[in-house]
This record gives C-alpha cells, sequence and structure tokens, in this order.
C-alpha cells in the first residue's frame, strides 16, 4: 500500500489501508506527484458511470472517517486530506505552532470572527454545517465569510469533518454531494489526543513529520514536502 505507479484504490478497504500506512492521504492532486486519492483511483471508482449514481470515493469518505476514526479536513491548500489518529497530533501540534485556540486568541493571532465560530462550533460539536451555519447567522442576511473561516481553522487544524449527511428523496434514496459535520479534534478524539498533542515542540513535531514524508515519498522533493507541511 504506497504511493507507487502500479497501486490502485479498488474499494473502501483498500484506502483505509492506506490510511494506516501513509498517514496522510490527499483527495486530490497536489504539487508532488501521485501523491493523492484522484492519482490511484482505481476504475469506477472516482466518477461512476453506471446508473445508481453513487461516487464511490465520496461515498467512502464518512464511513472511513467512522471506522478508522481518522483526521479529515481541508488541510491541503483548501483541499481535502485523511490523516490518521498517529500521526494527527504532530501535525496538528505543527499547525497551531503549539498554541490552544483560546492561547493563539490571547496573543493577537486569530481575529474575533475567528473565535466567535470556533466557541461556536465547539460549544456545539459535532455539529451539522447547516445547523451550525443557523445558529451562528451566517449566510444570506446575516454573517459572512464562514467558508473562508471554516477553511482557516481546519487548515491550523482546529477543526475536522467528523462525518457526512445526505439529503434523501421521498423514497429514502440519497442523493447529493454530503452535508459536513464538524467538530473539533479535542471532543473526536478525546484524550487520545489531549494528552499527545503538545507533549512536544512544534519544531520537533515538524521534522518528525518531515522524515515520515520522506520515508512514504522517498521520489519528492523536500521543498515540495515542505510546502505541502506548511
Amino acid at each position: 500500500m504506497t504511493f507507487n505507479e502500479k497501486f490502485r484504490i479498488r474499494s473502501m478497504q483498500d484506502l483505509m489501508d492506506l490510511i494506516d500506512e501513509a498517514g496522510f492521504v490527499p483527495f486530490f492532486a497536489n504539487e508532488i506527484e501521485g501523491f493523492s486519492i484522484e492519482e490511484h483511483i482505481g476504475k469506477g471508482c472516482w466518477y461512476n458511470d453506471g446508473d445508481n449514481g453513487f461516487w464511490p470515493a465520496w461515498e467512502w469518505k464518512g464511513p472511513v472517517i467512522s471506522k478508522k476514526k481518522c483526521a479529515y479536513g481541508k488541510f491541503l491548500n483548501g483541499k481535502a486530506m485523511y490523516v490518521s489518529a498517529k500521526f494527527f497530533p504532530d501535525f496538528a501540534n505543527y499547525r497551531r505552532d503549539g498554541y490552544d485556540f483560546d492561547a493563539r486568541y490571547d496573543d493577537g493571532l486569530a481575529s474575533f470572527y475567528d473565535k466567535e465560530l470556533y466557541d461556536l462550533l465547539s460549544a456545539n460539536a459535532p455539529v451539522m454545517s447547516k445547523k451550525l451555519k443557523k445558529l451562528g447567522n451566517y449566510g444570506k442576511g446575516g454573517k459572512k465569510g464562514f467558508d473562508t473561516m471554516i477553511t482557516r481553522l481546519q487548515k491550523q487544524c482546529y477543526v475536522i469533518t467528523s462525518n457526512f449527511e445526505y439529503e434523501t428523496d421521498r423514497f429514502g434514496n440519497a442523493y447529493g454531494w454530503g452535508v459536513a459535520e464538524y467538530s473539533t479534534p479535542e471532543e473526536f478524539f478525546g484524550k487520545k489526543f489531549t494528552g499527545s498533542v503538545y507533549k512536544r515542540s512544534p519544531e520537533e513535531s515538524y521534522e518528525r513529520l518531515v522524515k515520515h514524508f520522506e520515508k512514504i515519498l522517498p521520489n519528492a522533493d523536500i521543498t515540495d514536502i515542505r510546502k505541502i507541511l506548511k
């Protein structure tokens, strides 16, 4: 289960095995060639050309998050990536620069608007995106910037996507792209995360991550690896 040219993800189990082994699995193509689900997905598992309307790689997201208890979110330049529970504490520590959110805000490193959204989400986690927007009065006629803030909070690893729910028609058939459910890593992982996220310095976490990426992507340029982690 590696990011080599011959490897193909043909089932949800293949994807879960890859998350276990690689630790980091981007959904879409990025700066590092071959480092994504998109570039290794098996035929019929990306855009389904059948009649059932399901798009397997998208349909797997919620079950994979639940079964593997892994982090999922827009961690990579606004694009989604799976991160295993094993590596997420170091990844979050580095991205947070060692700050919990309150300390980040107190030091002037987060805006009032980001804190307002984070506090609302944290108090209600896990919470569906639609409900969160309604609770905070985000959207038409209300507060602006929800998508930008929620993406930034994910990049900083203060927020993750903990599930997806689908709309259903009158026959009970699911349709659409799925509505995100958000949570905090603290709520989602519990003590396994809170007891380990800050046990190293951000610099130590970063070096551990770089070494791991060099292992799983031996042909990647170190400059590109650093861009991915930034």
